[in-house]
């Protein structure tokens, strides 16, 4: 029995064929994963609003003031106590979104929407530009000055400046390519075991199967650390801007 392509697993194709002006929107199983993340989230939170806030927390209760005090805290420490408030509604839904499709990714018949490069791009380029807007918002041109480190001399700037600018740029594409690597790596490596598994004789299939289990658990560890350092370091970048750091 020929073993079939660990990558076929990331192939999508139109479940509802759709295009409008020549573009290109059908739904697939990508589409799906992102609106089962979305419910899934929406309806966690609408438990609780339902249920009412109470002083004697439910666990659905429990469980959504301990995810918001989490982030909370990330907000404050890396962007500042006085922007809680403003940027951790965005925070929170960039955490819960990521943690859901990830997690959602790891169900059998699924897909994975963070192992598409497209996607997180999108969010990474999405976050940078974001970034930009509110360092010029806050400071103006004096945000231009994050291009020049404290105490470089001025010889020195016409060369400082060029390298401060790559730097920036490599935040977008490293935020990227990290969560997209991590979440491809560990699906393919699933991938390619199971089908050892299903195509080896019985008395010797156990054993790659075996690792698959495991390897699945290191899985939701990985999805679970991976949209926690997605959003921290969006926390860092927003907190570099708003400080000029």
């Amino acid at each position: 029995m020929s073993m079939e392509s660990p990558l076929h697993h990331f192939e999508l194709h139109p479940i509802i064929p759709m295009s409008v002006m020549g573009l290109d929107i059908s739904i697939n199983k990508a589409v799906i994963a992102m609106w089962i993340g979305s419910a899934v989230i929406f309806g966690v939170f609408m438990l609780v609003v339902k249920g009412g806030v109470s002083l004697i927390p439910g666990k659905v209760q429990s469980l959504a003031e301990m995810i918001l005090e989490f982030i909370g805290g990330m907000v404050e420490e890396f962007i500042g106590e006085a922007d809680r408030a403003k940027f951790l509604p965005f925070i929170a839904s960039l955490f819960l979104f990521i943690l859901a499709c990830n997690l959602i990714g790891l169900i059998p018949g699924s897909y994975t929407i963070t192992s598409q490069l497209v996607v997180t791009g999108a969010f990474a380029v999405g976050i940078f530009i974001m970034t930009l807007v509110i360092g010029f918002g806050r400071h103006g041109m004096h945000f231009l000055s994050v291009l020049v480190p404290p105490g470089v001399p001025k010889v020195m700037i016409p060369l400082m400046i060029p390298i401060e600018i790559i730097s920036m740029l490599a935040r977008p594409i490293s935020l990227a390519v990290r969560l997209f690597a991590n979440m491809t790596a560990g699906h393919t490596v699933l991938a390619v075991l199971f089908g050892l598994a299903m195509s080896s004789p019985l008395w010797v299939g156990w054993l790659p199967f075996g690792f698959t289990v495991i390897i699945n658990g290191l899985e939701i560890a990985i999805a679970i650390i991976q949209a926690y350092i997605f959003t921290t370091l969006t926390c860092v970048y927003i907190g570099d801007v708003i400080k000029l750091h």
